[in-house]
């Protein structure tokens, strides 16, 4: 499938940023983020339900709409300078536009990774980003006249919530007509103050193995029976969706530790808005040694996210929290100890099940898939939501195996005890890269 770049501009704020809101500070949630982009696509069909317009129609309103919602997102349009300020400046967003020689339903029947990444406007397989720019879009044109918004926002200053309130005000704003436009809250850095950190800032992932990007598709039917089993049996009320499958994934894979991000929002004490800008998630983390039960894994899962409640965020905002649980615990300390001598390995998750991304409605109707695209982060899983229903897609890269996806299918069919037979399926092909030291 061919994609051509066919041009290339800088979107700037509608209306200049206020003087006083020139400097964005970064929180010391932020503090802690490695500079990398996280790219998300938004597929739109085109037929006869759907209003969309004829391409120069469409780029004119997602670029005034988004020079509208750049004046309410304003640190999206600055630059870094140094590493914990953003100068509001109104440098602008990057705004491609491509044409692709090829049908979004070949993309929807099969799915390449190596396809979808030149859908995004930073390749993440590259070993040198520009992480002076907050945000980038790229807007695909099918020949088939369908779309594809791909997406890359700087991890630095925004977590998954952050750019979903980003996309959902960005759609408000094209489709006009709307009163109560979401305008974020910019807090974060007056709850969490940035730190004069002792220790260097995260630097960018840059492995030297080869990484492979897989999705697998978790149905509906198929979580259902893995809730009955771990239910069966066990004193777990209402196992959710999300903790059956990253149980199962941790199972399967079977890094000693699991981490899991917790969004901070609704755990403090009072609540925070959604629309909160910025970093506002930790990561729980738990550990398991030979071959646990998968209720006992969901039941650790659950455990360590619970311990991150109003203290826990209480202690983040007037000390170190992390420390706070190692000195409290000799195991993880232990762990902590070992992980940094490369003796265990971490299974990261991030879900952003529920965010209301299948929402965003520029004007020609919903998306009929979002999905994530190539990442260059090693053990990691992010959790998406399907177009309709109760299941889950799951975004892993992991290290290149010789015959790891029948080794992780066959897996996921033995921790099911045959319940749950089709689990999951690999509808991503390979998409592998060797970046260099």
């Amino acid at each position: 499938m061919k994609i051509d770049i066919v041009s290339r501009e800088v979107i700037k704020p509608s209306i200049p940023t206020p003087h006083h809101l020139r400097d964005f500070k970064l929180s010391f949630l932020d503090q802690l983020i490695p500079p990398v982009y996280v790219p998300i696509i938004l597929f739109y069909s085109h037929n006869e339900t759907t209003n969309l317009k004829q391409p120069a129609e469409i780029s004119y309103l997602l670029k005034k709409s988004l020079s509208h919602t750049l004046t309410r997102f304003y640190p999206l349009a600055g630059r870094m300078r140094g590493d914990n300020l953003v100068d509001c400046n109104d440098q602008g967003v990057d705004y491609l536009e491509a044409h692709v020689d090829g049908q979004l339903s070949d993309i929807m029947k099969k799915p390449e990774v190596e396809v979808l990444n030149q859908f995004i406007p930073f390749k993440n397989n590259s070993a040198k980003l520009s992480m002076e720019q907050q945000l980038a879009i790229q807007v695909n044109f099918f020949a088939c006249g369908g779309i594809a918004i791909g997406i890359c926002i700087s991890h630095r200053i925004a977590d998954g919530l952050t750019l979903s309130t980003f996309i959902k005000g960005w759609a408000a704003t094209a489709r006009g007509g709307e009163t109560n436009l979401v305008s974020p809250s910019f807090d974060s850095a007056s709850l969490f103050p940035p730190r004069d950190l002792s220790r260097p800032r995260p630097a960018a992932p840059t492995p030297k193995e080869r990484l492979v990007t897989r999705r697998f598709v978790f149905e509906a039917s198929a979580i259902a029976a893995l809730k009955a089993q771990v239910s069966f049996g066990s004193c777990l009320l209402k196992p959710t969706r999300v903790e059956v499958v990253s149980a199962l994934i941790w199972k399967c894979a079977m890094p000693q530790i699991a981490a899991h991000s917790v969004n901070l929002r609704g755990r403090i004490s009072p609540p925070l808005p959604e629309h909160s800008f910025g970093n506002l998630f930790q990561m729980s983390i738990t550990a398991a040694y030979g071959q646990p039960e998968l209720a006992s894994l969901v039941d650790q899962l659950r455990l360590a996210i619970k311990k991150i409640d109003n203290d826990y965020v209480r202690q983040l905002q007037t000390g170190d929290g992390h420390a706070v649980v190692m000195k409290s615990d000799d195991h993880f300390k232990n762990l902590g100890e070992a992980f940094s001598r490369g003796e265990v390995q971490f299974l990261r998750f991030s879900s952003w099940c529920r965010f209301p991304i299948y929402k965003a409605d520029f004007g020609w109707g919903k998306p009929i898939w979002v999905s994530s695209a190539g990442m260059i982060f090693k053990n990691v899983i992010f959790l998406l939501d399907p177009k309709e229903g109760d299941g889950i897609e799951a975004w892993t890269v992991y290290i290149q195996r010789q015959g790891y996806d029948d080794s992780m299918k066959a897996a996921f069919a033995a921790a099911a005890d045959g319940g749950v037979v089709a689990a999951a399926r690999v509808v991503v092909a390979s998409s592998s890269w060797l970046l260099p030291p």
